[in-house]
């Protein structure tokens, strides 16, 4: 097993990428914190979903933009596990398609909230933890969209393009404490929200990858597995694009 007796939060983690790290997470021997906000039905399935399989899971819903619950979510890991090896930084939001002079100024606040300021909020928390023991891994889930932007989601793709700097930024700050911070940028992943899009609309998706298919969630998370394992101790500052050559 390679996450053997390490302990996990995985926000984001009631449906697609999310629920798959965390459940190979937990397939791989960690003691896995299943973090959702507003799909709480999703988030206490993933955790079922772990225990039925034999591993060990807890579920605390967290709406991780806002740093009291922040807070309230490392405390409870700590209660109960004593420690944080690993953090990944998967929740976000995604937006429908508008123009910028039509873009709400609360929307825009609120994907930032969630796609970044979330990232720090989690950091912030978890990275004293992480200092005292000598040793930790964050992973930051972006976007292909980061490195290939698309019209008319300038708040989503823009807020996708903080995180790959961010995880950038971290990596040399921590560096000095054995602390590796990497990000994963998706490309078109069979998700739940990819799933609702007309059958025209997912075409011309797959069309434009050279693999010509879209990624699995459970693709995604056999790179995190690798990014949060001894397998990868000498990455730290990188953004590995998981998206059939859809980025290049």
């Amino acid at each position: 097993m390679k996450l053997k007796n390490k302990v996990a939060i995985v926000t984001g983690s009631s449906s697609g990428i999310g629920r798959s790290i965390a459940q190979l997470f937990a397939k791989e021997g960690a003691k896995v914190v299943v973090v959702s906000n507003t799909n709480v039905a999703g988030g206490e399935e993933t955790t079922a979903n772990i225990m039925g399989n034999g591993g060990e899971a807890i579920f605390v819903r967290t709406n991780v933009s806002i740093s009291s619950e922040v807070e309230h979510l490392v405390k409870v890991t700590m209660d109960q596990f004593n420690k944080i090896d690993i953090l990944v930084n998967n929740a976000a939001i995604f937006m429908e398609k508008t123009y910028i002079e039509n873009i709400d100024e609360t929307l825009w606040d609120k994907i930032y909230s969630v796609n970044v300021k979330s990232i720090f909020l989690l950091s912030k928390h978890v990275v004293p933890i992480m200092k005292k023991a000598g040793s930790g891994v964050i992973i930051n889930i972006g976007s292909g969209v980061a490195n290939r932007p698309k019209a008319c989601i300038a708040a989503y793709v823009t807020s996708k393009g903080a995180v790959n700097t961010l995880t950038k930024a971290l990596a040399i700050e921590l560096a000095a404490n054995n602390i590796r911070v990497n990000c994963i940028n998706p490309g078109p992943t069979e998700t739940p929200m990819v799933e609702l899009l007309p059958e025209e609309n997912r075409t011309a998706i797959v069309s434009d990858i050279p693999l010509k298919r879209m990624a699995k969630p459970e693709e995604m998370a056999y790179a995190a597995l690798y990014l949060a394992s001894d397998e990868s101790l000498m990455l730290t500052g990188t953004c590995i694009n998981v998206d059939g050559g859809d980025g290049i």
